[in-house]
């Protein structure tokens, strides 16, 4: 994938944004991405957390909920400039994935919690990503990336030439590989069901989670 269609995802998530997507996709991705997120374990004190493509900011609302009073840092980070002008208050970049040009805020071995949601498979170089986030974690953090679109997930199959875009598409297996080729030990991975009637497959299939640590 090259830069143009880096470009395409981009445009695909700004007019999801300017069309009030990123509201009932925080819906839509809300039962599973709340298990995805409650697999981090954060603690009940000081953490510094990210959601890459956080879209308009929900995981990093809960994670500042978590946190509390206590000293921390909670920062979302979407390569979608309209999502990221919906996501409200808090430490919200605009800023493309691995390649973020951040290092002000996300610095090397600095993270306890990295959170994803339905963005992996979008990345031009998935090696480089999960590289990128095996680097921002501190030793025993943890990653936690959700995916809907996979290879055991038939129903999902056609969105690359529904929305115009390419993805990479990986079995459960694939996914396990390329986290432990990054570095990363996979501690949890598993199908997270969710009952709803628009979308049969979030019961038969489920998203796609996978668990890494530092």
């Amino acid at each position: 994938m090259k830069d143009g269609q880096i470009d395409r995802v981009t445009a695909v998530f700004d007019d999801w944004a300017r069309r009030g997507r990123g509201e009932s996709m925080a819906r839509s991705h809300g039962a599973a991405a709340r298990q995805a997120f409650d697999a981090l374990g954060l603690p009940d004190g000081p953490f510094r957390y990210l959601d890459v493509g956080c879209g308009n900011g929900y995981t990093v609302r809960w994670a500042q909920a978590k946190l509390g009073a206590h000293p921390g840092l909670c920062v979302g980070l979407d390569g979608s400039a309209e999502m990221v002008a919906r996501a409200g208050d808090g430490v919200f970049l605009h800023a493309r994935f691995p390649e973020h040009g951040r290092e002000d805020v996300l610095q090397e071995a600095s993270f306890d919690a990295i959170f994803t949601m339905e963005v992996f498979y979008y990345l031009p170089d998935l090696g480089a990503g999960l590289a990128e986030v095996a680097r921002l974690l501190r030793p025993g953090g943890r990653f936690a990336c959700v995916v809907d679109y996979y290879q055991e997930n038939p129903d999902s199959h056609g969105w690359p030439d529904d929305l115009g875009v390419a993805m990479n598409l990986l079995d459960t297996v694939g996914w396990r590989a390329a986290f432990e080729a990054s570095g990363l030990e996979v501690v949890d991975q598993r199908r997270l069901r969710v009952d709803d009637p628009g979308e049969p497959w979030k019961v038969t299939q489920g998203s796609l989670l996978t668990v890494g640590r530092r």
